[in-house]
């Protein structure tokens, strides 16, 4: 008799633990921007510094956050979700300790660092733990919901970062991500289920690693994916760098208004999930990429076509910030889903891929 495969087992989880345990987790990567960035403009006079060096500390970020998502993809196919994700949650709660007490701007390089590499296990392991269990339709709905709770977090993130630094510093800022990196590795240990039914140690062989990635590398199904993914979403991470020195020193806005002004982005972003999320009823989520692509070139152009406006105000930067957010949300599901669909047996070097792209 031959094997059943995983997915005409029961799911290891409900589709909504599954869709709060993959909010809880992917949501490091955010907030460990969304509260920061309100901090950048003062943390150069802080550590005497200049803004190029602080840049750097979301560069480095970024860094650890793209490189180490191509490890814990194959690592968690071949030991599991659960160990790996929690031996990187485990990184991501030291890095915040060692930014927190940083003195010196070398310090909180290598604590940024730390937290790069540990909160890029969220991203990952998310999507993953989804495509364990669901496909189609149902891993479609459960991603826009991810999408849609994932909102919470960047709107409410630089506001309360803003309001921290007003108050008690910036230190704290860095002792609420360890407290809330704290609390992901516990929900995640006690709460989640191991759903990778295909665990196979040889997956996280240097051999097996590179044929498993050229091969999706050489999927034009995937590929397809994974570009408008990753450009699309690649637009925020980089609005995430400039942001907040447009606002803060072009704009003229205090770190508290600025986190206000977020709101706007993640209001988009929450508009457009609920919209999809409705649609998702019936009608296939591939339908809704074009009409998300449309919005994100809009967004586009509205940048392209802000500066000559004169100079910059809430409404030419956050206006067109707002659309693109809106297109990625009727993206992210349907293109989510497709590029991991054919990959049952390497779904964490497939979600790693589409998280580095």
């Amino acid at each position: 008799m031959s094997q059943a495969s995983p997915q005409s087992d029961a799911p290891a989880m409900t589709e909504t633990r599954t869709a709060v345990i993959g909010t809880l987790i992917v949501t490091l990567g955010p907030l460990s921007l969304a509260l920061y960035t309100p901090a950048l403009p003062m943390l150069v006079e802080a550590f005497q510094t200049t803004p190029a060096a602080l840049k750097l500390t979301l560069s480095v970020y970024f860094f650890g956050f793209a490189f180490s998502q191509l490890a814990c993809g194959p690592l968690s196919d071949a030991y599991g979700r659960r160990p790996v994700a929690l031996a990187f949650f485990v990184t991501y709660v030291l890095g915040s300790g060692v930014a927190a007490l940083s003195g010196t701007i070398e310090w909180l390089l290598v604590g940024r660092a730390l937290q790069g590499i540990g909160a890029a296990a969220g991203i990952a392991i998310s999507r993953a733990i989804v495509r364990d269990q669901f496909t189609g339709q149902r891993s479609a709905r459960i991603l826009n919901l991810i999408g849609l709770m994932l909102a919470v977090v960047p709107a409410v993130a630089p506001t309360l970062g803003g309001v921290i630094l007003g108050t008690v510093g910036w230190h704290a800022i860095f002792m609420v991500m360890t407290l809330y990196g704290l609390a992901v590795l516990t929900v995640f240990a006690v709460g989640t289920a191991e759903t990778n039914r295909t665990r196979d140690r040889s997956a996280a062989r240097p051999g097996p690693v590179i044929r498993n990635y050229r091969t999706l590398l050489t999927d034009r199904r995937f590929m397809r994916a994974g570009l408008v993914l990753g450009t699309t979403l690649g637009g925020l991470y980089t609005m995430a760098a400039l942001l907040p020195f447009v606002m803060i020193e072009g704009v003229g806005l205090s770190p508290t208004v600025f986190g206000f002004a977020m709101l706007l982005q993640t209001g988009s972003y929450t508009l457009g999930a609920t919209l999809a999320g409705r649609l998702l009823r019936r009608v296939d989520a591939m339908r809704l990429i074009p009409y998300g692509l449309v919005c994100v070139a809009v967004g586009g152009l509205g940048f392209a076509l802000a500066p000559l406006t004169g100079e910059p105000t809430v409404a030419s930067v956050m206006g067109p910030t707002a659309v693109w957010a809106f297109g990625i949300a009727l993206v992210m599901p349907g293109a989510t889903s497709d590029a991991l669909a054919g990959f049952p047996r390497m779904a964490g070097a497939a979600s790693a891929l589409i998280g580095f792209m």
